[in-house]
Formats: C-alpha cells, sequence, structure tokens
C-alpha cells in the first residue's frame, strides 16, 4: 500500500514571510522586513499581555502561536486564495505584499474580528442568561481565539477552513434562534419573555398546533391547552397541510427555510401527529410532546 500524500499547507503568514528572499518590493524598501517584524513582535506582546502569560516563556510562546494563526486567518479573508491564484498571482506573494502594504496589524485586526464575530453568534439552540453576560461572553472570545488561532508556525494549519464551517453552522442556529424569538413575541396569548429559550422547542410547539388551523401562533402550551387541542383535531379533523400554510403565511419571509424545513420533518415523522387522530391516551401524547417542547412547555395543569 502507497502511503499517503499529505498536502503541505502552512499558516499564510510563514508562506507570506518565506517570499521576503525574493520580494521585489524589499528593493524598492530594504526596511520592510524589519517593519514586518517589528510589527509582529508588538502584536505578539499585545497578545500575550490580555490573552496569555507575558512573564513566562510558554506564555509567549503561546502568544506567538496565536498571532500567527490571527494574522493568517485575516490573509485568508482579505485575500482568498483561489481568488487570487485565479487572478493569475502568487497568492502568497500577494499576502506578503499586502503585509507591507497595509501592516500586520491590519490583518490581525480582521482576524480577531471574525473571530469575535463569531463568538458573538449562538452555538446552541438552547440559549440561557449565560449567553449575554458579559463575562461569559468574553471567555467564549478567548476560547474560540484559542482554539481556532493557536497553531505552529512550521505546522499544517487549517483553521480558516474550520472557521468557515463553525461560521456556517452558528449562522444555521441563528436562524433557529430567530425564529423562535418571533414565534415567541407573536405567541397568540401573548408574548413570551423567559430568559432561558429551547428554540428548538418552540418551533415544536408551533409546527405542532398549527394544523389545527386558523393560524394561531402557540410558543408555549400547558396540559390544560393541549388536551383541548387534542379534542379539537379528533372532533374536527383538520387538513394538517392547510393549518402549516396558515402558519407559513403568519411568519415573516425571512424565516421561511427553517420553519419549511421543520413541518418537511415533522410531516414525515411526528409521534404527537402520528399518534393525535387515534385513541392514543392524553397522558401519553403529553409525555410525547415533552420530547419535542422541552423546557418551553408548562407542565402544571393550567
Amino acid at each position: 500500500m502507497l502511503p499517503a500524500i499529505v498536502k503541505e499547507n502552512l499558516p499564510r503568514l510563514t508562506r507570506a514571510i518565506q517570499q521576503l528572499a525574493t520580494s521585489p518590493d524589499l528593493d524598492r524598501d530594504p526596511d520592510a522586513a524589519y517593519t514586518l517584524a517589528d510589527e509582529l513582535t508588538g502584536i505578539t506582546a499585545m497578545v500575550a499581555e490580555k490573552f496569555t502569560n507575558d512573564r513566562t516563556a510558554d506564555g509567549i510562546q503561546k502568544a506567538l502561536q496565536l498571532t500567527v494563526g490571527a494574522v493568517s486567518l485575516g490573509l485568508d479573508q482579505a485575500l482568498p486564495e483561489a481568488e487570487v491564484q485565479a487572478g493569475g498571482e502568487d497568492p502568497d506573494l500577494r499576502a506578503l505584499e499586502l503585509l507591507i502594504d497595509e501592516g500586520a496589524e491590519h490583518a490581525f485586526q480582521i482576524g480577531f474580528r471574525m473571530i469575535k464575530d463569531l463568538s458573538a453568534l449562538p452555538e446552541d439552540a438552547l440559549v440561557g442568561e449565560y449567553d449575554t453576560d458579559p463575562v461569559y461572553a468574553a471567555r467564549r472570545l478567548r476560547e474560540l481565539f484559542i482554539d481556532l488561532c493557536q497553531t505552529d508556525p512550521n505546522q499544517n494549519w487549517n483553521g480558516s477552513e474550520r472557521y468557515a464551517v463553525m461560521l456556517r453552522q452558528r449562522k444555521e442556529v441563528q436562524a433557529i434562534v430567530r425564529l423562535a424569538n418571533w414565534l415567541r413575541r407573536h405567541h397568540s396569548e401573548g408574548p413570551v419573555s423567559d430568559t432561558d429559550l429551547n428554540a428548538e422547542g418552540v418551533i415544536a410547539l408551533a409546527v405542532i398546533f398549527a394544523v389545527e388551523g386558523g393560524g394561531r401562533v402557540v410558543a408555549r402550551t400547558g396540559q390544560k391547552e393541549f388536551e383541548r387541542f387534542v379534542k379539537s383535531v379528533r372532533k374536527n379533523k383538520p387538513d394538517f397541510e392547510e393549518g402549516w400554510a396558515a402558519l407559513v403565511a403568519a411568519v415573516p419571509a425571512q424565516h421561511h427555510p427553517v420553519l419549511l424545513e421543520r413541518i418537511a420533518s415533522y410531516r414525515q415523522a411526528c409521534t404527537v401527529l402520528d399518534h393525535i387522530r387515534g385513541r392514543t391516551a392524553m397522558k401519553t401524547l403529553f409525555a410525547e410532546l415533552e420530547n419535542y417542547a422541552g423546557s418551553e412547555l408548562d407542565a402544571d395543569y393550567s
């Protein structure tokens, strides 16, 4: 068996610095290399002070690794390699030109701002009070910065690819949370304003209760209201598709992709909807509803 071929993919900053020996820009500015080194030293000192221990060799080493990752992330964002190659340019030389023309601080700020914006996006559809606490927000930023940017300058790095995956995933979660917040604000019995949010639970309630028809928005319910709902569905035998269409019509278009995906999923498999028209006991149906709604379901008989 032949050994696997591993393609070298050093951090963008490392690859740009390797171009210093052959860069024509150095002929015009012989101090460019010293200026770049001085900038990177200053950034590393700042990172060490704010994110590591600047009084130890390990802290300085970690700060250097974070600087390499953050600057590389910024370069990848400012100069997408595929686009540079499509234009017939050398991506690494183009990155070096940006460092010389705009400065390493410019690239670092781009990379760090990307991390900061990413840390502000919800990671999970379960949102609690700690998600908006500034102390925890700062901790999440630090942890994400270290997770994505700490890299050995001389080893392969895939931070930009990981960032792109995380950004896509978090934007998907953000869309779910935004739909749930809209449903809460427009709950037919009055806005729901709890600090904690189970976004998937809110959407589940809205989709399930929509089959009754009428375009009502249900983001929170209790056992008594659920029993009324079940009896209504069993007596009137509504068209589920008409009920879902009415819900979609009531919700703003920007939330439709998430809502339609959830409706399609519940159309295919939802034990509550599968059993609601039959003779399944109310207690069993309510227990099944708890599996979907979670903490958004008031268990008290009210």
